[in-house]
């Protein structure tokens, strides 16, 4: 059965909606679809114990830290210093600021691996500033960007595709699990195995390592998705106590 969350509908407490979506699909990873009101901020409560992953998919705004400033004027990407230092987000008073925040537990392993290799953070990212790539299992107009090379904050990595009337067919990947969050504009297909769906804008869904995946856009139609995955393998150490539940390491 395919994963994704549509038709999220934002239950605002002081101008702000942050809803967890695919609910226990991940023991590590938690996708949560997020609206901050036009004019309104939010501080975020620090956590040193997950990394956490921003995507600015529409709207402007700007992020407020306590020795910088960002402004998110475009599809923009974010990581926070885990607690050691405040940010606040701020909306613009134009119109509300749509994102998905990633929550990504932390096993000791992954620790290692970010304290061998990490970006400064905290860490922001607008995708004018992203590198393009190309990949033979995209059609030959399809745009890619990559926003976060694999193997440089512990286990996970991102980038976007974007198309018009063109798709995607993979193999499945067995490194790495996969979400998507569609962009404003969204309107093509996603097909896992044999099971396929309808994907609009604003959704995001999740692909299990190993599965054949692909996306299949009418004439005319619009792709435009965030990819985000994380590797299935630890790395540096085996870790033998992990808890199911996830609250050793992270999702408390």
């Amino acid at each position: 059965m395919i994963d994704i969350a549509k038709d999220i509908a934002p239950e605002f407490i002081n101008g702000f909606s942050c809803k967890e979506v695919l609910q226990n699909t991940h023991k590590l990873v938690r996708p949560y679809r997020c609206t901050l009101q036009a004019g309104k901020a939010i501080a975020p409560e620090l956590r040193a114990d997950i990394m956490q992953f921003y995507c600015f998919i529409d709207g402007t705004g700007f992020i407020t830290c306590e020795d910088r400033a960002f402004n998110i004027r475009e599809l923009s990407f974010f990581i926070p210093d885990f607690a050691n230092q405040a940010y606040t987000i701020h909306a613009s008073r134009e119109a509300d600021l749509e994102f998905v925040r990633f929550d990504i537990g932390m096993l000791p392993s992954d620790w290692l691996a970010f304290e061998d290799t990490h970006y400064i953070l905290p860490w922001f990212k607008p995708i004018s500033s992203c590198e393009e790539y190309t990949q033979t299992c995209k059609g030959p107009h399809t745009k890619s960007y990559m926003v976060l090379n694999g193997r440089t904050m512990a286990r996970i990595l991102c980038g976007t595709c974007h198309s018009i009337g063109e798709g995607t067919k993979e193999k499945g990947h067995p490194a790495v699990d996969q979400w998507n969050v569609t962009l404003p504009g969204a309107d093509f297909t996603l097909y896992v195995e044999n099971e396929e769906v309808h994907h609009g804008p604003l959704e995001v869904s999740y692909v299990k390592a190993g599965l054949d995946h692909g996306l299949i856009a009418d004439a005319g139609k619009t792709v435009s998705y965030i990819w985000f995955e994380h590797y299935v393998e630890e790395r540096e150490i085996d870790v033998q106590s992990y808890d199911e539940n996830g609250a050793k390491y992270g999702h408390q």
